[in-house]
């Protein structure tokens, strides 16, 4: 069998960067060669039609899915969160590395009084928005994007009060700062804090190579979250949050997920704890009974809002 040189494709964030290097040091540890290739985001690549036809949709992923198809890298790191539940024809998810802070935190600028008056909140997040609604209905949000670093930095250069950020990605790079309270009542993003590495279907020496670096707790965990998302969404963008815990002193797994409007007025959550053995079908028996307690009306209102 060669030795080939495994490929590490990334986006050139800061973030990015770190993901890519703590793959490249597992794998080397386990005595395999890396490279570590940075991709330059999508805006700068053309894209034609017959890879949309692949059904690429993430847009923090798919430069990178477009990179291992045109056999430019053989791996590609992300964080899960940003991963669609479907990915291109040929691209299969080969490892999921151990999870992190699963937490959103909001981040201020010292002080928590604006919590109890009027206030304006940043995050680009569909899902944080609805939920801070929910609980702030009198809060003004605005949208924030970019990467963990610019998103910092917008904050401190505009007068908003504070931003939601997941904890995990700031918690990488040491940008967390002191001024933070947990959102604990907050359920995070499906796939929050875990990271996953995709690969060629066809390739098996990666494959093989990034099966000794899979956590299976993750993987259980963050399978149910996207599989509640996917059961939900069915390729539409909603506010949906969703988390699955895994109890080793019981072999139980606890799991919530919850769909909101677009607005935060209408939240439909659940609560389950089943035994490990009933994991495969948890995170759609879940989305099912969202589905059937008026979620699928209101994805329905939700497509349409979307679409106007």
């Amino acid at each position: 069998m060669t030795k080939k040189t495994i490929r590490i494709g990334t986006r050139d964030s800061q973030l990015a960067l770190w993901q890519a290097n703590s793959v490249q040091k597992q794998l080397q540890d386990f005595g395999y060669k890396t490279e570590i290739i940075t991709v330059k985001s999508d805006g700068d690549i053309m894209l034609d039609k017959p890879l949309y036809e692949l059904g690429i949709t993430g847009i923090f992923t798919k430069t990178l899915d477009i990179a291992m198809i045109n056999g430019q890298v053989d791996i590609a790191v992300h964080s899960m969160k940003d991963v669609p539940t479907a990915l291109p024809k040929g691209i299969v998810q080969a490892a999921v590395l151990k999870r992190a802070n699963v937490l959103d935190i909001l981040v201020h600028k010292g002080g928590l009084d604006f919590l109890n008056k009027e206030a304006t909140i940043a995050t680009g997040s569909l899902r944080r928005q609805a939920q801070w609604w929910n609980k702030y209905p009198n809060h003004k949000v605005v949208d924030l994007r970019g990467n963990v670093n610019t998103r910092m930095q917008k904050l401190k250069d505009n007068d908003w009060e504070a931003a939601v950020f997941a904890a995990a990605g700031l918690e990488r790079i040491n940008l967390k700062p002191d001024s933070f309270i947990n959102l604990d009542w907050m359920i995070p993003a499906p796939a929050q804090g875990a990271m996953v590495i995709v690969a060629m279907e066809n390739d098996s020496f990666t494959i093989d190579a990034l099966s000794q670096l899979n956590d299976i707790e993750t993987e259980i965990c963050t399978y149910i979250e996207r599989q509640f998302l996917r059961t939900l969404e069915g390729g539409c963008t909603a506010p949906i949050g969703a988390l699955a815990k895994y109890n080793e002193e019981d072999d139980t797994i606890d799991f919530k997920g919850v769909l909101l409007s677009i607005d935060g007025k209408q939240k439909i959550d659940i609560e389950k704890k089943v035994d490990i053995i009933e994991w495969k079908k948890l995170g759609f028996n879940s989305a099912q009974e969202i589905l059937g307690n008026g979620g699928d009306k209101l994805m329905k209102e939700i497509k349409n809002g979307l679409k106007k």
